[in-house]
């Protein structure tokens, strides 16, 4: 309701505006400069005849000729004025009648046909409240920052907007609000190497001085940090060293977990050092409508050639639990049970310093059936 107020106000000062000039009443030119003319005249004889340049029969003469020329040029004046206000009269009703009728039309139908007016009224102070799944990001973001600006001293409000600020590609940004968290909650790993990470992202990808010394501080906290080992190995690969760079990834690669969903993006910078080609996640969608029109024997020949490379790779790279774990259940399924005990072979020997993958690797073969059991007895 107070929508449709504003706008009642808005569309009958507009309209106000425009008949304002309308109530004007004008005068429409007429034989004023003659008028005055003649008025000049009348005062000019009377001069003259007051400075004896003119005897007074000839100056009442000549001011009774002037005058009555005078008042000729007053009443056609006069009628004139009165001609062009009639005209002039109508057609200020005319302009006055059309602004009141086609303004608030126009003005009404714009509306309805752009504007939304059966939406609830909503606050800005409403939709900063709404939960975050209904709300942008830009406006999420700008109530943080607006926060922070009342309290600079807000760890969370940092913690929180950084991740926001390297999604945006404002790395500037989040790299001074990671060094906040920092100065405000004191040092960990963890944010030590988030702070390393934003150095990254600022330095296009380059692990720069400081950032390799915010993710040596992290090590020092807790050597196990995987995301800190991880860009101390780019740091090695980026100085020249791709050995060092390899030892630390092969390193981080032991010691990570089973799910880790990091250690496939490790595994090809690891190959990308050791001058290998990194192996395909899997069949590409040309692939998948390729097989879609092979035979049963052409489907199943490129199949093999599949696993045939994953068992070549795995000869290169015994710590991919996943792939062993691919390569047995395939095997198994295309009825090779020769091969199944063979790669599960292979696997315990690349995986014997790994209690838990050996027993994800157990686990495996017991959910296969019996030919894979008897690979497992066959420990």
């Amino acid at each position: 309701m107070t929508l449709w107020f504003a706008l009642a106000l808005m569309t009958a000062a507009a309209t106000l505006v425009v008949l304002w000039p309308l109530s004007r009443n004008r005068i429409a030119p007429s034989s004023d400069n003659a008028i005055a003319v003649y008025q000049d005249q009348i005062r000019e004889i009377a001069r003259d005849r007051g400075a004896g340049l003119i005897a007074d029969a000839e100056a009442e003469a000549a001011r009774i000729e002037v005058s009555r020329r005078l008042l000729k040029a007053a009443d056609a004046a006069d009628k004139a004025t009165n001609e062009t206000m009639a005209g002039s009269s109508r057609r200020q009703r005319f302009a006055a009648a059309a602004a009141l009728v086609a303004l608030p039309a126009g003005t009404l139908g714009l509306y309805l046909a752009l504007g939304s007016p059966n939406l609830p009224g909503e606050p800005l102070a409403a939709r900063l409240q709404a939960p975050p799944q209904n709300r942008s990001l830009a406006s999420m973001l700008a109530e943080i920052e607006t926060h922070l600006e009342r309290e600079p001293n807000d760890a969370r409000g940092w913690q929180v907007v950084s991740p926001i600020y390297l999604r945006l590609g404002r790395y500037a940004e989040a790299v001074k609000a990671r060094r906040n968290v920092l100065a405000l909650l004191g040092s960990s790993a963890e944010r030590e190497s988030d702070l390393g990470e934003a150095l990254v992202a600022a330095g296009n990808g380059v692990v720069t001085i400081e950032a390799k010394a915010s993710f040596d501080r992290a090590i020092a906290l807790d050597p196990r940090d995987a995301r800190s080992r991880f860009f101390l190995g780019l740091s090695a690969e980026q100085d020249g060293k791709p050995t060092q760079a390899a030892t630390i990834w092969r390193s981080l690669l032991r010691d990570a977990p089973p799910a880790a969903p990091w250690t496939q993006f490790v595994r090809e910078a690891l190959m990308r050092v050791e001058g290998r080609d990194a192996p395909a996640a899997g069949p590409s969608s040309d692939d998948v409508a390729a097989a879609a029109e092979l035979t049963a024997d052409q489907r199943e020949q490129m199949v093999r050639g599949m696993v045939a490379r994953l068992a070549d790779r795995l000869e290169h790279d015994g710590s991919d639990l996943d792939g062993w774990l691919r390569l047995v259940r395939a095997y198994t399924v295309l009825g090779e049970h020769d091969r199944v005990l063979d790669a599960t072979a292979s696997a315990r020997r690349a995986l014997a310093g790994d209690p838990e993958k050996l027993h994800q690797l157990d686990e495996l073969l017991k959910s296969l059936g019996s030919t894979a059991e008897s690979a497992q007895g066959g420990r």
